[in-house]
């Protein structure tokens, strides 16, 4: 008799194990849709330093002590960095650009990034320094551009300006409303 009770109390613990690991499972797509609904980041990130390279060649260097990973929003997916960003690019023609700023969004779909907060982007090659509180940039274009005030810095001259728009590399410049000082040889 306590054979059959034993036997019987195991094949009822069996099943509802059973059941429990067969009812505990979770669709991916069912997760990633709670995220987005709770308006949670599908994944976080600490002291990242990430290296991006083509065909062996390294295009640019990200440092951030913090990222935000929303890319499981159906709509507007982007990356956040909330507690700023250091972004050196390195050009074809041997210059690099670093971009500094406190905060960063990254919209995955457009390639286009939001930068605020001491936003400063300086080429080594020119030795040209931009700062400005807020930037976009079209990576796909390699444009910078802005409505907001901005200070460029190029060897002796300092340029003040509401409005900016610049290649990638600060080449191109176009500064609305524009004051400054500017130093000419009247020598040449």
């Amino acid at each position: 008799m306590t054979y059959f009770k034993i036997y019987r109390l195991k094949s009822i613990v069996g099943i509802l194990l059973t059941m429990l690991f067969i009812s505990c499972t979770n669709d991916i797509k069912e997760v990633r849709d709670f995220l987005a609904d709770k308006n949670l980041p599908i994944a976080v990130a600490k002291n990242i330093n990430l290296i991006h390279t083509d065909s062996g060649r390294v295009k640019t260097k990200l440092k951030a002590p913090l990222l935000y990973d929303y890319s499981n929003r159906k709509y507007h997916p982007y990356q956040e960095f909330p507690n700023g960003l250091k972004l050196i690019s390195f050009q074809e023609n041997g210059d690099s650009v670093l971009i500094t700023a406190d905060y960063g969004k990254s919209f995955i779909k457009t390639n286009i990034s939001e930068i605020i907060g001491n936003v400063e982007i300086f080429n080594f090659g020119s030795k040209t320094k931009l700062n400005t509180e807020q930037l976009y940039w079209d990576q796909n274009l390699h444009y910078f551009f802005t409505e907001n005030k901005v200070r460029i810095i190029s060897g002796k001259d300092t340029t003040f300006g509401k409005g900016f728009e610049a290649k990638e590399d600060l080449t191109k410049a176009i500064i609305k409303n524009t004051s400054g000082t500017l130093y000419i040889n009247e020598n040449k």
